[in-house]
């Protein structure tokens, strides 16, 4: 695709900023205590391959940066390692895209993806089937998940691969559901899901928590509800797109599900949880080992779809992509240092590394569920998820989805009928995103 001027570059990323930085409030795991200040790890010879990411919680002891720099090691050189938080990583990209002096490769939350793309400071990995482009870096990514690898594509291009991804499942407490006559292999469709929630309350008891937040974490978590019902994040105001926030308003209306879920945050929803009260939680891969460790048994189902199957869940996780150098000879070795970390192991490493992100391989799935056979139904999960900047939406996510949680809060809020709210988001949508 035609390549913006640099000047124009900086305009575009200028304004993508704060909503990146929205975007990263849920795309990832917790990070830890969040700080601006990078943690390097390896040397700083001449030599050096430069590498950020957004994990600061590992230092250079770390297994994580250990296989950083093996990575490197194997490729011929080392690694200069950097670590941000996931915001001020986006707004470190920014600044080198301005300057000149991109690293070799960055760590990307995945929406951010098409964004850096789109303004020119990314390398194509590989071309999109039947795109019948040409690509720049020839990095083989046919085996990786389409669904997972889609968040990374844009125009015909792929410009990153993911390292992993986590999703979103009901857990709940089994306790609960037994007493309540609740078997949840019977939760198959809406239908079958709003009976269990009606056992649960008349058994005198909390059904269901979830975060509706006005901010990304919201409709990260409203969207396995939307396409679930069958619509498209180009139409929010359709009938099925209604249907899924009638869902979640009469939820709130009728006591299934508490008022707070209009501030809760995803740790505030989980936090809920863990007291015991709840019997059901929408929360992501990465409580896998808090869930664990709940005072009471718990186990996972799907998110079911309207009339049933598997509601498509948003991927969350990073992409490793590879900024435009102006020395194209630096590529080969950056393409080894790639290959080398999503090798099936290399993959396996990373998810049980961050507990967890599934492998983004068929390869890599399978060997991570040798090792741990409980995750299948997470394995499952990211099967049929789908990444939020999917079906080419690319830059216009970020004001979709700011649209689509604005809905969601004047819906549940009383401010506005579910048909309304979504009326007004449709219209903001348009108008920001000039379709």
């Amino acid at each position: 695709m035609n390549r913006p001027s640099m000047s124009t570059r900086a305009a575009v990323l200028g304004t993508a900023v704060l909503a990146l930085s929205a975007l990263a409030a849920c795309a990832s795991a917790p990070q830890g205590g969040a700080t601006a200040a990078p943690t390097d790890g390896g040397a700083n010879g001449s030599g050096a391959y430069t590498w950020w990411d957004p994990y600061p919680q590992h230092d250079a002891s770390s297994a994580w940066a250990k296989r950083v720099d093996s990575c490197g090691q194997q490729a011929g050189v080392t690694i200069k390692r950097t670590a941000y938080d996931t915001t001020a990583l986006t707004n470190q990209a920014l600044l080198a895209g301005q300057e000149g002096n991109a690293p070799d490769v960055i760590l990307l939350d995945n929406p951010a993806v098409s964004t850096l793309a789109d303004a020119g400071m990314l390398t194509a990995m590989s071309d999109v089937p039947g795109s019948g482009t040409t690509s720049d870096f020839g990095l083989d990514t046919a085996r990786f998940d389409k669904n997972l690898i889609a968040a990374g594509e844009l125009d015909g291009k792929t410009y990153g691969i993911p390292i992993g991804a986590n999703t979103l499942a009901l857990y709940y407490n089994k306790k609960i559901l037994d007493a309540a006559g609740v078997d949840p292999k019977s939760i198959k469709d809406w239908a079958s899901l709003d009976a269990a929630l009606k056992k649960v309350k008349a058994a005198g008891k909390k059904p269901i928590t979830f975060s509706a937040i006005g901010t990304e974490e919201g409709s990260f978590q409203f969207l396995p509800w939307f396409w679930g019902s069958g619509a498209q994040l180009t139409q929010l105001d359709s009938p099925q797109a209604v249907a899924a926030l009638d869902l979640w308003t009469k939820w709130v209306k009728d006591g299934v599900a508490p008022n707070s879920v209009i501030s809760n945050s995803q740790n505030t929803t989980w936090e809920q949880f863990l007291t015991g009260e709840f019997a059901f939680a929408e929360n992501g891969t990465w409580q896998i080992n808090s869930a664990k460790k709940a005072g009471f048994p718990t186990g996972i189902v799907q998110i079911p779809g309207k009339d049933g199957g598997t509601a498509a869940t948003p991927t969350g996780g990073e992409f490793i992509t590879v900024p435009v150098q102006k020395d194209t000879k630096r590529y080969d070795v950056t393409k080894k240092i790639l290959e080398c970390m999503t090798t099936p192991e290399g993959l396996v490493e990373t998810g049980t590394t961050f507990a967890y992100y599934i492998p983004s391989t068929a390869e890599g799935q399978q060997a991570i569920l040798a090792k741990e056979p409980d995750l299948k139904p997470w394995v499952d999960a990211v099967r049929s998820a789908k990444g939020r900047t999917s079906d080419n939406l690319g830059t216009k996510y970020p004001k979709i989805s700011e649209a689509l949680w604005t809905g969601v809060q004047k819906a549940l809020s009383g401010a506005a009928t579910p048909a309304d709210a979504l009326k007004q988001a449709q219209a903001q949508a348009k108008q920001a995103t000039g379709n």
